[in-house]
């Protein structure tokens, strides 16, 4: 066998090239060489529709998972990332409120692989899943931690509903002290169960519970619905009045709440009156989408406000001004901050039977000096103007940006959504958005005086009247300063309510079959 050839000295040259590598080399360090993925942000999400967490890397990561229980843990191995000061941020990063989450811990299980233990305070279905970069964030991997048993959007309806007052008639009489009532003979032996079981049977029970005073409140009629008279002949010149309650003045200082003062809502000469304000005996329900949220701020103003915030803050003003009307309830698609995908929202107001969907929002623009508040609707034809075509393509990339798991969501559901998407209830939807951009005008400009449409993808629950509201332009400094304003809130708040009444004068709800 032919020996090898010795290899020749290396010239003083080549040496120094050799040592100059090997300096950079050291400098870099044993992470960056061997795993190369720095983790540029940690973020948790929680909330009672799920809890997320967030690990944001310069490089996509992979990532391995398993649940163990008694205790319930997630246990999930990241392949290509180093114990770092930025992983262990995540463990003061959990609250001692998550409904889902106990405490974190985090490890080199080997010396490529980092693991973290999160445990859990109930059984969940995780959800772990990679995100490419959009937007201002680099690479995502996301960790969505469900309810066992999914919540339904009945139960969060219900629980602001007022308790039967202890004079009626259907109120159940209180046990004496000491006495045992069979609910809670079956509680204690729940108890005496594991405590998967148990978690399974409080929400298959509050669940239960919601549907059946849904289900009341929702009932058909109580008595018969007369029904609005026969539309008018052209020659009929008549006009209808009908007192209807003022929202409060633009000067209403903050807290206070004016008194309502009647005025004269003027009907076209060949549109039939409103019903009595007894005619529909049912519950009303609006549901109320505040956009984006969690990990998609929406738009981002001067100052640095986040669109998610004032939206939601709006929302929950109108929600109380909703709920303190009788025979009304408003139902939040998401109730504080964190990310609902876009077909979620609809149909958490399907599933509730909502009578309307009023998604909130506050618009940006290249040009600051773009200003006012704009309606929009849903469009099966295409854009009103290239405006609303682009309005609709910003808002429909709210999924891209908050993130949702492609490889479990759907894909048919928002196309069949939109081949069930009917002429009727974009009619009504366009009467909703005029009734509602008619007030917003008496709180502040309108950068349309029109309801525009396009295809929206938040729009298009088949069988709900939907409408989209710009509050305004967060990206006007002027504008922004008023969205921040509390005081202001509470006067978009009012408008909205205002043109969601005037909708119901003129179009009132139909009967509801009591299945939900």
């Amino acid at each position: 066998m032919r020996e090898r050839d010795p290899a020749p000295s290396p010239s003083r040259r080549t040496l120094l090239k050799q040592a100059a590598g090997g300096t950079l080399i050291f400098l870099l360090g044993p992470k960056e060489l061997a795993w190369g993925a720095e983790l540029v942000a940690v973020r948790v999400w929680p909330a009672q529709d799920y809890t997320r967490v967030t690990l944001e890397s310069d490089t996509a990561l992979n990532a391995t998972f398993f649940s163990v229980d008694r205790p319930n843990r997630l246990v999930i191995d990241i392949e290509g990332l180093a114990l770092s000061s930025q992983l262990k941020e995540l463990v003061r990063k959990i609250r001692s409120d998550d409904p889902y989450i106990a405490g974190v811990r985090v490890g080199q299980y080997k010396p490529s692989v980092a693991r973290l233990v999160i445990d859990l305070k109930q059984a969940i279905k995780p959800q772990v899943f990679g995100l490419a970069p959009v937007a201002a964030y680099q690479h995502r991997l996301v960790f969505d931690l469900h309810p066992g048993a999914p919540i339904d959007p009945r139960v969060a309806l219900n629980a602001g509903m007022p308790d039967t007052p202890a004079s009626s008639p259907n109120a159940a009489p209180s046990a004496p002290a000491g006495t045992t009532l069979p609910g809670q003979q079956a509680a204690a032996s729940a108890a005496q169960q594991s405590p998967a079981a148990v978690a399974g049977m409080a929400a298959q029970r509050s669940s239960e519970q919601a549907a059946d005073a849904m289900n009341d409140a929702l009932g058909e009629f109580i008595g018969g619905l007369r029904r609005p008279p026969v539309e008018a002949d052209r020659g009929d010149t008549r006009v209808a009045t009908r007192t209807l309650p003022k929202p409060a003045d633009k000067d209403t200082k903050p807290g206070a709440r004016a008194e309502p003062r009647p005025t004269a809502e003027r009907l076209e000469p060949n549109e039939p009156p409103p019903p009595a304000a007894d005619a529909t005996q049912r519950l009303v329900i609006v549901a109320l989408d505040a956009g984006h949220g969690g990990e998609d701020p929406g738009a981002v103003g001067p100052s640095g406000l986040y669109e998610k915030d004032v939206v939601l803050a709006v929302a929950r003003k109108l929600r109380t001004r909703i709920n303190a009307l009788p025979g009304m309830r408003a139902m939040l698609t998401r109730e504080s901050d964190y990310f609902v995908p876009l077909h979620e929202r609809v149909n958490k107001a399907r599933r509730v039977q909502a009578d309307l969907f009023v998604s909130i929002h506050a618009d940006a623009f290249m040009n600051p000096e773009a200003r006012g508040a704009s309606v929009f609707a849903l469009s099966e034809t295409g854009a009103t103007s290239a405006a609303a075509r682009w309005m609709a393509k910003k808002e429909n990339a709210a999924d891209i940006v908050g993130g949702v798991n492609i490889k479990t969501k759907d894909a048919t559901i928002m196309r069949a959504l939109l081949d069930m998407s009917t002429t009727a209830q974009i009619k009504d939807s366009l009467k909703l958005g005029q009734a509602v951009l008619g007030h917003l005008g008496k709180v502040g400009r309108l950068h349309k005086p029109r309801v525009e449409q396009a295809g929206f993808a938040v729009l298009k629950a088949p069988d709900i009247p939907s409408i989209l509201v710009e509050t305004g332009f967060i990206s006007n400094p002027e504008e922004e300063s008023k969205l921040k304003d509390e005081a202001y809130q509470a006067q978009l708040a009012d408008a909205l309510l205002a043109g969601i009444q005037r909708y119901f004068a003129r179009n009132p709800p139909l009967a509801r079959n009591r299945a939900l």
